[in-house]
């Protein structure tokens, strides 16, 4: 909702502002996997417990008869997971991107309506139909310049600050103190100039781990050394979260016993934002980031699976 202003009617264009929507999900699962992962074995152990199954399966299974399909389920949740975070979030978070800017230049402009489309003080269009921004027998009147258009197509291109109207295959009328004249014209721009004209700009969320990694910014740098982390600690979530799946306790004691293990795992990640402030900050270097982490790391697994037991 955040790309929207109210102001416009959204009728014309719902259904891009859902199919956007649907773009930034890749991105905004991954740095949530951890969690979401967690959650899940939550939501299955409470389900076995309620049932009693757990109690069925720990007496025809051990840890070590199934031990292989656990190694089978991580490499595979891990896998992808990682396909998500290095291709399809990075390739689905530059289409959103490309297409927030182009919904938000679009209301910025205005939206075509009923087959018209004004842009205040400065001209309508008229057409008999649009498809992809293209708009078909398009009659057009320039208030300023006193030009009246008609031609076979026009679209809407955004160059810099301008949104440029190209004109194609038509017959252009002048009526002002400076001209009067009809020509024909294969091509015409008129371009309006627009200050609140958004252009792309390429964030982190665009580069995978490698480039990242290899970036020319710190903060770009940081941010692929914590998605080095992310994979460690998503890894390590796999195994305890496996473990939790097959833990027996009564039902009044696994709202704790999720609890504790949840604000665990939310203390490892706000040590680990602390610490990429740091690093942002040039307070600490690289090393000692993962050295900090490690220990941290080590203490919080110690104290779940301690409350594994």
């Amino acid at each position: 909702m955040r790309i929207l202003e109210l102001q416009y009617s959204l009728s014309t264009q719902i259904f891009d502002v859902i199919e956007t929507t649907s773009l930034i999900l890749p991105s905004f699962i991954s740095p949530l996997s951890s969690f979401l992962l967690i959650l899940a074995s939550f939501f299955l152990n409470f389900q076995l417990n309620s049932s009693n199954e757990i109690l069925i399966i720990k007496q025809y299974f051990s840890f070590k008869d199934i031990f292989f399909l656990f190694l089978i389920i991580m490499a595979g949740l891990f896998f992808l997971n990682l396909l998500n975070n290095e291709y399809f979030a990075v390739k689905t978070y530059e289409k959103y991107k490309n297409k927030e800017l182009e919904i938000r230049n679009n209301f910025k402009l205005g939206i075509p309506n009923q087959k018209e489309l004004h842009i205040d003080n400065e001209l309508s269009i008229f057409f008999d139909s649009e498809i992809n921004n293209i708009f078909y027998n398009v009659e057009a009147l320039i208030y300023e310049d006193g030009q009246f258009i008609v031609s076979k197509y026009a679209e809407i291109e955004v160059a810099k600050k301008n949104f440029n109207l190209i004109f194609q295959n038509g017959e252009r009328l002048s009526l002002n103190n400076d001209e009067i004249s009809k020509t024909k014209f294969e091509k015409f721009i008129y371009s309006i100039q627009n200050e609140n004209i958004e252009k792309l700009f390429y964030d982190k969320e665009h580069f995978n781990t490698l480039e990242l990694i290899f970036h020319d910014q710190l903060d770009f740098i940081n941010h692929g050394h914590n998605r080095i982390f992310q994979y460690l600690l998503f890894f390590l979530m796999t195994f305890i979260s496996l473990k939790i799946i097959f833990v027996h306790k009564e039902k009044k004691g696994l709202i704790k016993f999720f609890s504790i293990i949840f604000l665990l795992l939310l203390v490892i990640q706000i040590f680990n934002s602390y610490l990429i402030f740091l690093l942002n900050n040039k307070l600490i270097i690289i090393p000692i980031y993962y050295f900090l982490n490690f220990i941290n790391l080590s203490l919080i697994s110690f104290m779940i699976i301690r409350t594994l037991k």
